[in-house]
């Protein structure tokens, strides 16, 4: 799996997870896979959900709760990984949800480990949730 690691990546508004419904169905129905510092929560998203036009991207939230510090530690965490997935995005797209959530000691750690956890939970996240996708459709009929 390549790794986009452009300067100039975006990291738009259309690729983050931002409605409270769509943390919850990943946190409900997808799977979690941990790492060092992290877990990533993942769903391989239908292609049409109650009539909803779904894109065919990858979509990243963070979720980065109040034990974790105060509001300046808890939005550096934040911002940490947003930079970390911006520079890490992968350059294979598939209709992923992918929730982050960090431990405490992402705060101590060096960028560029962060950076090399995020890339890794994203092609894990990626690689699982399409295995898990055949699974899914044998299961409905």
């Amino acid at each position: 799996m390549q790794v986009v690691t452009s300067v100039n990546s975006e990291f738009p508004k259309s690729k983050h997870l931002l409605r409270h419904a769509d943390f919850q169905r990943v946190y409900q129905v997808g799977r979690r896979q941990f790492t060092g510092n992290m877990t990533v929560f993942f769903l391989w998203r239908a292609r049409s959900t109650e009539g909803a036009v779904t894109g065919d991207s990858l979509r990243v939230g963070f979720t980065v709760g109040k034990v974790l510090g105060g509001s300046v530690e808890r939005n550096r965490i934040k911002r940490r990984m947003r930079e970390a997935v911006r520079t890490s995005w992968p350059s294979l797209e598939a209709p992923v949800d992918v929730v982050f959530h960090p431990r405490k000691s992402v705060l101590e750690l060096p960028f560029a480990q962060v950076a090399s956890e995020v890339a890794r939970g994203l092609q894990l996240a990626v690689q699982r949730a399409r295995e898990a996708q055949p699974a899914a459709k044998a299961e409905r009929k």
